[in-house]
């Protein structure tokens, strides 16, 4: 089924704030290659533990399954680089929305706060999701 275009405009915060520990830095570094310890500075790609949080929260809100999206695309903007010991908090923001075929293509917008609320980075993904006939397939 496809996408309602009611949800463009609509926010999906992260369930819960994430502390940047050093742990955490060196298993994602880790997982992505990422050459360091965990001492270094935070990957710039970190922010998508967050993100993926917020935009689990929006899949879970609106029932769409994470088996029928393919990420298209994904950028950060930076206001600051992120360090250990910030805590941030996200909100997936629904900034667009199109059908092509049998695929929503849904443009998002996460923005990365610290416990202050200050910006620290801003995430924009696209995310094709497949609703039409044939997308089990």
């Amino acid at each position: 089924m496809p996408v309602d275009q009611s949800l463009v405009g609509r926010e999906f915060p992260a369930p819960a704030p994430l502390t940047v520990t050093s742990e955490r830095v060196g298993a994602f570094a880790a997982a992505v290659g990422h050459p360091g310890d965990g001492h270094d500075p935070v990957p710039p790609t970190f922010p998508i533990v967050l993100a993926f949080d917020a935009m689990q929260a929006f899949l879970d809100a609106e029932q769409i399954d994470l088996h029928r999206i393919v990420h298209g695309e994904q950028r950060f903007a930076y206001v600051r680089p992120l360090a250990v010991g910030d805590e941030l908090s996200a909100t997936l923001t629904v900034t667009g929305l199109r059908q092509i075929g049998a695929a929503d293509i849904i443009a998002t917008t996460s923005e990365i706060t610290d416990a202050s609320g200050a910006v620290v980075c801003t995430g924009k993904a696209t995310l094709v999701h497949a609703s039409g006939a044939g997308a089990d397939q």
